[in-house]
Protein backbone atom coordinates (compact mmCIF):
# COMPACT_ATOMS: atom_id res chain seq x y z
CA UNK A 1 0.00 0.00 0.00
CA UNK A 2 1.34 3.38 -0.99
CA UNK A 3 1.13 5.78 2.11
CA UNK A 4 2.56 8.30 0.10
CA UNK A 5 -0.76 8.95 -1.04
CA UNK A 6 -2.68 12.61 0.01
CA UNK A 7 -5.35 12.30 1.96
CA UNK A 8 -8.87 13.21 0.70
CA UNK A 9 -9.67 16.92 1.31
CA UNK A 10 -13.87 17.87 1.93
CA UNK A 11 -14.22 21.39 0.92
CA UNK A 12 -16.56 23.45 3.04
CA UNK A 13 -16.52 26.66 1.36
CA UNK A 14 -16.60 27.88 -2.22
CA UNK A 15 -16.49 31.29 -3.72
CA UNK A 16 -19.52 32.19 -5.34
CA UNK A 17 -21.37 34.88 -7.30
CA UNK A 18 -24.70 36.20 -6.60
CA UNK A 19 -26.20 38.53 -9.89
CA UNK A 20 -27.54 40.91 -7.06
CA UNK A 21 -24.47 41.63 -5.02
CA UNK A 22 -21.75 40.33 -6.43
CA UNK A 23 -19.19 37.41 -4.96
CA UNK A 24 -19.67 36.04 -1.49
CA UNK A 25 -18.56 32.88 0.49
CA UNK A 26 -20.95 29.83 0.13
CA UNK A 27 -20.65 27.33 3.29
CA UNK A 28 -21.74 23.66 3.50
CA UNK A 29 -24.20 23.64 6.31
CA UNK A 30 -25.40 20.54 7.26
CA UNK A 31 -25.50 19.04 3.75
CA UNK A 32 -26.93 22.34 2.26
CA UNK A 33 -24.77 24.96 0.96
CA UNK A 34 -25.44 28.83 1.68
CA UNK A 35 -26.78 31.34 -0.30
CA UNK A 36 -25.86 35.02 -0.62
CA UNK A 37 -26.15 36.20 3.09
CA UNK A 38 -27.10 39.64 1.33
CA UNK A 39 -29.88 38.05 -0.33
CA UNK A 40 -31.02 36.17 3.04
CA UNK A 41 -31.13 39.79 4.63
CA UNK A 42 -33.07 41.38 2.27
CA UNK A 43 -35.58 38.20 2.43
CA UNK A 44 -35.58 38.16 5.87
CA UNK A 45 -36.10 41.97 6.56
CA UNK A 46 -38.98 41.70 3.59
CA UNK A 47 -40.57 39.12 5.84
CA UNK A 48 -40.67 41.24 8.67
CA UNK A 49 -42.05 44.37 7.07
CA UNK A 50 -45.28 41.99 5.51
CA UNK A 51 -45.88 40.54 8.96
CA UNK A 52 -45.15 44.57 10.85
CA UNK A 53 -47.66 45.75 8.03
CA UNK A 54 -50.48 42.90 7.99
CA UNK A 55 -50.03 43.76 11.99
CA UNK A 56 -50.27 47.74 11.32
CA UNK A 57 -53.77 46.39 8.80
CA UNK A 58 -55.37 44.01 11.53
CA UNK A 59 -54.49 47.30 14.24
CA UNK A 60 -56.33 49.71 11.83
CA UNK A 61 -59.07 47.10 11.41
CA UNK A 62 -59.35 46.87 15.16
CA UNK A 63 -59.61 49.97 15.83
CA UNK A 64 -61.94 50.96 12.82
CA UNK A 65 -64.80 48.58 14.00
CA UNK A 66 -64.67 49.60 17.35
CA UNK A 67 -65.33 53.23 15.71
CA UNK A 68 -68.30 51.70 14.19
CA UNK A 69 -69.37 50.09 17.20
CA UNK A 70 -69.20 53.02 19.13
CA UNK A 71 -71.43 54.68 16.36
CA UNK A 72 -73.68 52.13 16.86
CA UNK A 73 -74.20 52.06 12.85
CA UNK A 74 -76.36 48.91 12.30
CA UNK A 75 -74.94 45.78 10.63
CA UNK A 76 -77.19 46.37 7.61
CA UNK A 77 -75.90 49.50 6.64
CA UNK A 78 -72.31 49.02 7.90
CA UNK A 79 -70.99 49.40 4.14
CA UNK A 80 -73.50 52.71 3.40
CA UNK A 81 -71.06 54.75 1.80
CA UNK A 82 -71.81 57.86 -0.79
CA UNK A 83 -69.44 56.09 -2.93
CA UNK A 84 -71.74 53.12 -3.74
CA UNK A 85 -74.88 55.31 -3.29
CA UNK A 86 -76.59 54.86 -6.68
CA UNK A 87 -79.18 57.58 -7.68
CA UNK A 88 -81.94 56.57 -9.70
CA UNK A 89 -82.75 60.05 -11.09
CA UNK A 90 -81.63 63.43 -10.93
CA UNK A 91 -83.56 64.53 -7.98
CA UNK A 92 -81.43 61.50 -6.26
CA UNK A 93 -78.50 62.85 -7.83
CA UNK A 94 -79.08 66.31 -6.07
CA UNK A 95 -79.59 64.70 -2.69
CA UNK A 96 -76.19 62.76 -3.14
CA UNK A 97 -74.61 65.72 -4.09
CA UNK A 98 -76.07 67.85 -0.85
CA UNK A 99 -74.43 64.29 0.92
CA UNK A 100 -71.20 64.75 -0.30
CA UNK A 101 -70.90 68.61 0.11
CA UNK A 102 -72.27 68.04 3.73
CA UNK A 103 -69.73 65.59 4.52
CA UNK A 104 -66.69 67.01 2.56
CA UNK A 105 -67.13 70.12 4.30
CA UNK A 106 -67.59 68.97 7.77
CA UNK A 107 -65.40 70.71 9.69
CA UNK A 108 -67.15 73.99 8.69
CA UNK A 109 -70.33 71.98 9.53
CA UNK A 110 -69.54 71.33 13.10
CA UNK A 111 -68.50 74.40 13.90
CA UNK A 112 -71.84 75.98 12.93
CA UNK A 113 -73.61 73.20 13.52
CA UNK A 114 -75.32 72.71 10.52
CA UNK A 115 -78.38 70.15 10.32
CA UNK A 116 -79.87 68.08 7.52
CA UNK A 117 -83.07 66.86 7.26
CA UNK A 118 -84.24 63.75 4.99
CA UNK A 119 -87.71 63.02 4.27
CA UNK A 120 -89.34 61.08 2.05
CA UNK A 121 -91.29 57.40 0.84
CA UNK A 122 -89.25 54.29 2.49
CA UNK A 123 -86.67 52.77 0.48
CA UNK A 124 -85.19 56.17 -1.41
CA UNK A 125 -81.78 55.94 0.22
CA UNK A 126 -82.40 58.44 2.99
CA UNK A 127 -80.66 56.07 5.86
CA UNK A 128 -78.08 55.34 2.95
CA UNK A 129 -77.19 58.86 2.45
CA UNK A 130 -76.89 59.55 6.27
CA UNK A 131 -74.44 56.48 6.97
CA UNK A 132 -72.64 57.29 4.12
CA UNK A 133 -71.99 60.77 5.75
CA UNK A 134 -71.40 59.21 9.50
CA UNK A 135 -68.71 57.21 7.42
CA UNK A 136 -67.09 60.13 6.32
CA UNK A 137 -66.88 62.09 9.84
CA UNK A 138 -65.22 58.88 11.13
CA UNK A 139 -62.96 58.76 8.77
CA UNK A 140 -61.74 62.17 9.40
CA UNK A 141 -61.29 61.50 13.22
CA UNK A 142 -64.63 62.83 14.51
CA UNK A 143 -67.27 60.68 16.30
CA UNK A 144 -70.80 60.08 14.97
CA UNK A 145 -74.10 58.08 16.34
CA UNK A 146 -76.41 56.69 15.01
CA UNK A 147 -79.88 55.87 16.62
CA UNK A 148 -83.39 55.66 16.08
CA UNK A 149 -85.79 57.93 18.43
CA UNK A 150 -86.99 55.21 19.86
CA UNK A 151 -83.50 53.68 21.15
CA UNK A 152 -82.44 57.95 21.67
CA UNK A 153 -85.73 58.44 23.98
CA UNK A 154 -85.64 54.92 25.55
CA UNK A 155 -81.65 55.73 26.89
CA UNK A 156 -83.03 58.63 29.02
CA UNK A 157 -86.06 56.61 29.66
CA UNK A 158 -84.32 54.41 31.26
CA UNK A 159 -82.21 56.55 34.17
CA UNK A 160 -85.48 56.80 35.75
CA UNK A 161 -85.55 53.28 36.53
CA UNK A 162 -84.39 53.08 40.47
CA UNK A 163 -81.82 50.52 39.23
CA UNK A 164 -79.78 52.71 36.81
CA UNK A 165 -76.35 53.93 37.59
CA UNK A 166 -76.83 56.18 35.06
CA UNK A 167 -78.19 59.76 35.70
CA UNK A 168 -80.60 61.40 33.13
CA UNK A 169 -77.72 64.03 32.53
CA UNK A 170 -75.80 62.13 31.56
CA UNK A 171 -77.33 60.30 29.24
CA UNK A 172 -77.98 63.43 27.30
CA UNK A 173 -74.99 64.42 27.38
CA UNK A 174 -73.89 60.80 25.12
CA UNK A 175 -76.28 62.35 22.69
CA UNK A 176 -75.83 65.94 22.41
CA UNK A 177 -71.77 65.36 22.64
CA UNK A 178 -70.61 63.75 19.56
CA UNK A 179 -69.65 65.24 17.00
CA UNK A 180 -72.81 64.31 14.50
CA UNK A 181 -76.13 62.76 15.78
CA UNK A 182 -78.14 60.86 13.03
CA UNK A 183 -81.80 60.05 14.69
CA UNK A 184 -83.38 58.11 12.45
CA UNK A 185 -87.10 56.84 12.19
CA UNK A 186 -88.55 60.27 13.53
CA UNK A 187 -92.17 60.30 13.78
CA UNK A 188 -92.63 56.41 13.25
CA UNK A 189 -93.74 56.18 16.76
CA UNK A 190 -96.35 58.93 17.55
CA UNK A 191 -95.34 58.78 21.31
CA UNK A 192 -96.62 60.43 24.21
CA UNK A 193 -95.81 64.19 25.21
CA UNK A 194 -93.13 62.83 27.38
CA UNK A 195 -91.37 61.54 24.92
CA UNK A 196 -91.78 64.18 21.99
CA UNK A 197 -90.43 66.87 24.83
CA UNK A 198 -86.90 64.31 25.45
CA UNK A 199 -87.10 64.42 21.55
CA UNK A 200 -86.68 68.30 21.92
CA UNK A 201 -84.03 68.27 24.80
CA UNK A 202 -81.84 65.83 22.57
CA UNK A 203 -82.04 68.60 19.52
CA UNK A 204 -82.21 71.88 21.48
CA UNK A 205 -79.34 70.81 23.30
CA UNK A 206 -77.15 70.12 20.54
CA UNK A 207 -78.70 73.11 19.03
CA UNK A 208 -77.15 74.92 22.05
CA UNK A 209 -74.15 73.30 21.55
CA UNK A 210 -73.50 74.22 18.44
CA UNK A 211 -73.38 70.37 16.85
CA UNK A 212 -74.69 68.74 13.83
CA UNK A 213 -77.87 66.87 13.62
CA UNK A 214 -79.32 65.04 10.66
CA UNK A 215 -83.02 63.76 10.50
CA UNK A 216 -84.36 61.04 8.79
CA UNK A 217 -88.14 60.37 8.73
CA UNK A 218 -90.77 59.01 6.22
CA UNK A 219 -92.95 61.50 7.11
CA UNK A 220 -93.87 64.97 4.80
CA UNK A 221 -92.14 67.91 5.35
CA UNK A 222 -95.66 69.57 7.89
CA UNK A 223 -96.25 66.49 9.19
CA UNK A 224 -92.57 66.23 10.59
CA UNK A 225 -93.15 69.49 11.62
CA UNK A 226 -96.08 69.23 13.42
CA UNK A 227 -94.81 66.13 15.14
CA UNK A 228 -91.08 67.55 16.04
CA UNK A 229 -92.86 71.26 17.29
CA UNK A 230 -92.02 74.32 15.41
CA UNK A 231 -89.40 75.51 18.16
CA UNK A 232 -87.57 71.90 17.21
CA UNK A 233 -88.20 72.59 13.28
CA UNK A 234 -86.86 76.13 13.40
CA UNK A 235 -83.72 74.93 15.21
CA UNK A 236 -83.10 72.33 12.16
CA UNK A 237 -83.60 74.90 9.48
CA UNK A 238 -81.25 77.21 11.21
CA UNK A 239 -78.10 78.50 10.04
CA UNK A 240 -78.38 76.96 6.65
CA UNK A 241 -79.71 73.67 7.48
CA UNK A 242 -80.99 71.87 4.49
CA UNK A 243 -84.48 69.85 3.80
CA UNK A 244 -83.78 67.22 0.99
CA UNK A 245 -87.06 65.90 -0.13
CA UNK A 246 -86.71 61.99 -1.55
CA UNK A 247 -89.65 61.52 -3.14
CA UNK A 248 -88.30 59.08 -5.57
CA UNK A 249 -89.26 55.73 -6.78
CA UNK A 250 -88.28 53.17 -4.00
CA UNK A 251 -84.44 51.46 -4.44
CA UNK A 252 -86.63 47.87 -2.85
CA UNK A 253 -89.39 48.39 -4.69
CA UNK A 254 -87.90 48.66 -7.91
CA UNK A 255 -85.37 45.24 -6.70
CA UNK A 256 -88.77 43.40 -5.84
CA UNK A 257 -89.70 43.84 -9.37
Amino acid sequence: MDNSESPKRYVSAVAQTCTQHGEYVSMLIHGTWSNCVACDLAAENAAMAGEREAWRKELSARAWNAKLGRAAIPPRFADKHLGNYDPLCAEAEQALLIAKRYAASFPAVRKAGTCLIFVGDVGTGKTHLAVGIAHQVLEQGGQAIFASVRSAVGSIKETWERTSTKKEAQALRDLVEPDLLILDEVGVQFGSDTEKLILFDIINGRYEATRPTIVISNLAVAELEGYLGARAFDRLREGGGRLVVCNWESYRARRAA
